[in-house]
């Protein structure tokens, strides 16, 4: 090849390409030659023609910087390359989160299709009434005015025919045969005179439509919103004390700034948020989540004892910036915690959950609290983790007739199926925010036609399911904010604590409202954060009011028959109470969850006694609810399994 270039048979421009083709190694600026160095300061080739302009220059061998050139290309391709399963993992989800959202669009156009169907039967219904009440209204005084008249024509026509006699007999020579016709005449005349005709209307004749169209026509303009949110977890974060530190049995605050893709401060409420305060071996608390609605929110929670804990903070199912956060829980000062034990007769480390408690002011009489029921642990179900029989944070409880005994698990969106005798057989649930599935499963219960109800918080609503768990329909879709316990009556009806509004709502099983009660407050009608309800004999409802510490008891409408319960650990006082269930006798059993026990009163509210949980501690107990059996089963959040324990009722 080397005399082939050179061949003298050639043109000097045919040298010159023959000479230095281009290669690999052929000079960019200088034709013929080859490169053989590499500046690195101009990054490119050099010949020796190229040596002058780069004499102070530094300089390598230009198989050596090919070399290095090819290394750092592999390695950087390698490193883009990597980023490929994260991008496939990010488009998975985007995908997920886009047919969620379709998904939802297509459920809320459902609902709209049927509210507004449904209000427009009611108008018809609302017409129909009108039409028919104008009608009777009408019939009514129409009867009285027409009777009126007709009187008022006879009596017209009688003295009219008198009238004309009288005159045609004036009108005649007077005679002996006319006098007794004159005489008849003349009684009839008087007669006629004092005869008592209605000479006053007895009806009058309003008949108006008064229809107060104006706050309606404002309420139809305005009726419906369709909320959303530009919030992304990314760029939202949290501040305050609260992610730190906090003190044993004192509520804790953090405030959640939410923030869209740019991070700007997003402006409106009702963004998805879950909050969960967890040990490393698991989830304790959810706490409440008080939004501000201008993009701002606020969790409160209450930690039962010390340690150090994990703080997470989701924004629609993703860590804030930060979260989950390390939490040190400590307790009070040395000297209240003094000053606690004198005023308890025992130091605070003599303080045993399931334990025996100093009978309060609330409570009844010394005796009974030293003789409680000696209920005993019969068996418990459940460790962490995602398997059959594993949980991670359950929360609602039911039982059924049939002898099952159903949990709500939480964070493993499913609810799992066991006999009463503790045997599993079966679960189902499939994470997602679509018709079907669930998000947050909190409260469970069983319908008298075996159909299994499901509170869902974050998708604000209520699924029903087969008792094979196979989806059925939705209930309280744009009306539920964060529906936590669920319950059924004697009717058949479905009642709904709904946590985050405060509110007690009532369902037909196809959806319809009956009716509902209840607002954020601390008054007798009012709730703070309420958990879960049972329905007792007389067919009214008792819902735990978590923060308020109080168990109330209202009728089907709303109105409170009773009221019991405190803060405080001593019989008949509560820390924050949870589940609860009625007994045969009318007695009720509440889970006290700051106090991690469960205790029994009577239909009257006085506290009776406590199941004995102290061979095997509760921690953090949630739902409960009465076996076929007999027996009280309860979710022991805490320690991520539920126990059943003998009672007697």
């Amino acid at each position: 090849m080397e005399a082939h270039q050179h061949s003298p048979d050639s043109s000097s421009e045919e040298c010159t390409v023959l000479e230095a083709p281009p290669g690999k190694n052929a000079c960019p600026q200088h034709a013929g030659k080859v490169a053989d160095l590499y500046c690195s300061a101009c990054k490119c080739a050099l010949c020796e023609d190229c040596l002058p302009d780069h004499a102070e220059h530094p300089k390598v061998a230009l198989s050596q910087a090919l070399e290095q050139h090819r290394n750092n290309l592999q390695e950087r391709l390698g490193a883009v390359q990597d980023r490929l399963p994260q991008i496939s993992d990010v488009l998975s989800f985007v995908k997920e989160i886009l047919q969620q959202l379709t998904n939802q669009r297509a459920s809320i156009e459902e609902d709209i299709q049927s509210s507004f169907e449904d209000l427009h039967k009611q108008l018809d219904v609302r017409k129909s009434v009108l039409l028919m009440e104008l009608e009777v209204t009408y019939g009514l005084k129409q009867k009285v005015l027409q009777a009126q008249i007709d009187s008022l024509l006879r009596g017209e026509g009688d003295i009219t025919a008198t009238c004309t006699q009288a005159e045609e007999a004036l009108a005649g020579e007077p005679c002996v045969a006319s006098l007794q016709v004159e005489r008849e005449l003349w009684e009839r005349l008087g007669e006629l005179a004092g005869l008592g005709l209605p000479c006053q209307p007895e009806e009058n004749d309003q008949l108006d439509l008064v229809m107060e169209t104006d706050g309606l026509r404002k309420s139809i303009h305005n009726l419906g919103t369709i909320v959303t949110t530009s919030a992304v977890a990314s760029q939202s974060e949290a501040m305050g004390a609260g992610l730190e530190q906090c003190i044993v049995g004192h509520p804790a605050s953090v405030t959640i700034v939410t923030r869209d893709k740019s991070g700007g401060a997003c402006k409106s409420g009702n963004a998805i948020l879950s909050a969960e305060v967890f040990t490393p071996d698991g989830s304790i608390v959810d706490g409440e989540i008080v939004d501000h609605k201008n993009g701002t929110y606020e969790f409160v929670y209450t930690v039962p004892k010390e340690g150090d804990f994990s703080l997470a903070l989701r924004l629609y199912d993703q860590h804030i910036k930060g979260s989950p956060f390390k939490l040190t829980v400590t307790k009070t000062l040395e000297a209240e915690l003094d000053v606690g034990a004198k005023r308890r007769g025992k130091s605070p480390g003599q303080k045993k959950k399931g334990s025996k408690r100093a009978s309060s002011a609330l409570g009844t009489p010394r005796r009974k609290t030293q003789n409680p029921i000696e209920d005993d642990l019969i068996f418990r179900i459940g460790t962490k983790g995602r398997n059959k029989g594993e949980f991670t944070n359950l929360q609602g409880v039911a039982a059924s007739s049939n002898g099952r005994i159903l949990i709500a698990d939480s964070n493993n969106q499913c609810v799992q199926i066991f006999t009463n005798e503790g045997e599993f057989k079966s679960r189902f649930g499939v994470r997602g925010r679509s018709p079907g599935q669930l998000q947050r499963p909190t409260g469970v219960a069983v319908h008298p036609s075996g159909d299994i109800i499901i509170a869902d918080y974050d998708n604000k609503w209520v699924s029903i399911f087969s008792c094979e768990g196979k989806f059925k329909a939705k209930l309280g879709s744009g009306r539920l904010m964060g529906p936590k316990g669920v319950s059924v009556d004697q009717n058949g009806h479905v009642i709904v604590v709904d946590n985050k509004a405060c509110t007690v709502f009532i369902f037909q099983l196809t959806g319809k409202l009956i009716t509902k009660f209840g607002s954020r407050g601390n008054g007798d009608k009012q709730f703070a954060g309420p958990h879960f309800a049972a329905v007792n004999k007389n067919n009214e409802i008792i819902v735990t009011d978590f923060h308020n510490h109080s168990v109330k008891v209202f009728t089907l409408e709303g109105e409170l028959v009773l009221k019991f319960g405190s803060n405080g650990e001593g019989n008949g006082q509560f820390n924050a109470p949870t589940g609860v269930a009625v007994d045969i006798n009318g007695n009720i059993i509440v889970a006290d969850w700051g106090n991690s026990r469960i205790q029994v009163f009577d239909g009257s509210g006085s506290f009776l006694s406590y199941i004995n949980t102290s061979a095997d501690p509760l921690y953090g107990p949630q739902g409960l609810a009465l076996t076929s059996d007999g027996h009280v089963v309860v979710a022991d959040s805490g320690n991520h399994c539920f126990k059943v324990y003998r009672y007697l009722q």
